[in-house]
């Protein structure tokens, strides 16, 4: 019962983590593996010959089957209409030679498992292909004959999709990437996005400090004002974008009458209609829901300075500004890092706020790279392409963590002493 006891002791740390780690490795590591393997192919999910990855030629023998079987059903219907033996001769013909294309597939290509895709070497493919096109030359030849058909322009476009079954290594190396950095729209995406992410974050670290500093001082009601405060950040984005969307609607918004009186923009309707309007709105929009964010990871780093570092630097003399900048500012450094990377990252990805209020546009001057690259996957099913969009995205915030880090000097890894 000791041993029992002391293995428990030893090992409680591994067995408490193990459901976080899991989650990580489920949901963090696994999906970035996947992006990565999935950039290296030209992986199209609208394709049925490039639905997944594939280092070797491959037949799809779940698509070849159907194939067949619909092609029988329109001869067993042409059988009924043919009305000439010489017809009827060559619907017999044609049925048979695809019983032995069936036949030759179950023999030689069919995996023991019966999976719907098979590997197959470069003779099988090519007797494979020899067969479906014997099989579409006898069914054009036999729907130029003058006979009754019931439809052969359908069984045709059937024939026509044999070579959809036939699967060719989808493996592209670096060319995915090669297109992304030649992509023009992958460049007016990623400096809208540069832009907005700079602009956004610099008066979100103005203003959430300035809260910051508010909200850290004694006063009646401070807890309610934290509450308060982090209404906006709590609101889910696409909510928030809705209500912007109607306070910059052109016809009975009240932000943007405002903007139009104040001469910001020429008239109310003109506040989502180009590129630079729509970018302010934008920024605007998301400096409102997230600076209470900022200020509350602020707000945590102020609250870790001591009150004695501030009383004696009062007797030494000091004021408010010598106070804010030798004390102040160097000590929360390691909030501000914090803070500016994960709102960095955060505006980096933005993708719901643009989605909702404005689409990209107009005209896609308002698209950001994360938009860009949703559409890529989920609108034209190209996963491989927009997997390398992602991992280049992924690169940029790490150059520009990187940036961060040598620009506030901060010790990431905890070795100062």
């Amino acid at each position: 019962m000791k041993k029992l006891s002391t293995w428990v002791d030893h090992k409680a740390g591994y067995v408490l983590t193990f459901p976080l780690v899991l989650i990580i490795v489920l949901f963090s590591i696994l999906p970035i593996l996947l992006t990565l393997q999935y950039s290296f192919f030209d992986m199209q999910l609208n394709d049925r010959s490039r639905n997944d990855t594939y280092f070797s030629l491959h037949v799809n023998l779940q698509l070849n089957q159907e194939n067949i079987d619909y092609l029988n059903l329109y001869l067993d219907y042409d059988l009924a209409y043919a009305q000439k033996e010489a017809t009827i001769t060559r619907i017999g013909e044609i049925k048979a030679d695809l019983a032995e294309f069936e036949a030759y597939i179950f023999d030689e290509v069919a995996s023991s498992d019966m999976r719907a895709i098979v590997p197959v070497n470069a003779s099988q493919q090519d007797a494979v292909m020899s067969r479906q096109a014997h099989i579409t030359d006898q069914l054009a030849e036999l729907y130029d004959m003058d006979d009754t058909f019931y439809s052969p322009d359908d069984a045709k476009a059937v024939a026509a999709e044999f070579n959809m079954s036939i699967i060719k290594p989808n493996f592209s190396a670096l060319d995915n990437f090669g297109k992304v950095v030649k992509d023009k729209r992958v460049h007016s995406t990623m400096a809208f996005t540069l832009v907005f992410t700079l602009v956004s974050v610099f008066f979100e670290l103005v203003l959430g400090l300035a809260l910051a500093l508010i909200m850290n001082q004694p006063f009646k009601g401070r807890g309610l004002i934290r509450t308060f405060s982090l209404i906006p950040w709590a609101i889910p984005t696409s909510v928030a974008a809705l209500i912007w969307s109607y306070l910059y609607n052109g016809s009975s918004g009240l932000i943007s009458h405002l903007f139009s009186f104040i001469g910001l923009i020429k008239s109310p309707s003109a506040m989502l209609n180009s590129s630079a309007n729509a970018l302010m709105g934008i920024i605007i929009a998301d400096v409102w829901k997230t600076t209470p964010y900022m200020a509350l990871l602020l707000l945590g780093g102020l609250q870790t300075i001591p009150n004695n570092l501030y009383e004696s630097s009062s007797l030494e003399g000091a004021g408010r500004w010598q106070q804010f900048r030798h004390i102040t500012l160097p000590l929360l450094k390691p909030s501000i890092f914090v803070a500016l990377l994960f709102r960095t990252l955060d505006a980096f990805r933005i993708l719901d706020l643009i989605y909702v209020l404005t689409g990209g546009g107009p005209g896609g001057t308002t698209e950001s790279i994360s938009l860009y690259a949703y559409k890529v996957m989920f609108s034209q099913t190209r996963f491989g392409y927009g997997s390398a969009i992602v991992l280049i995205m992924a690169l940029v915030v790490g150059v520009i963590t990187f940036v961060y880090i040598k620009a506030l000097n901060v010790d990431v890894l905890g070795q100062n002493t």
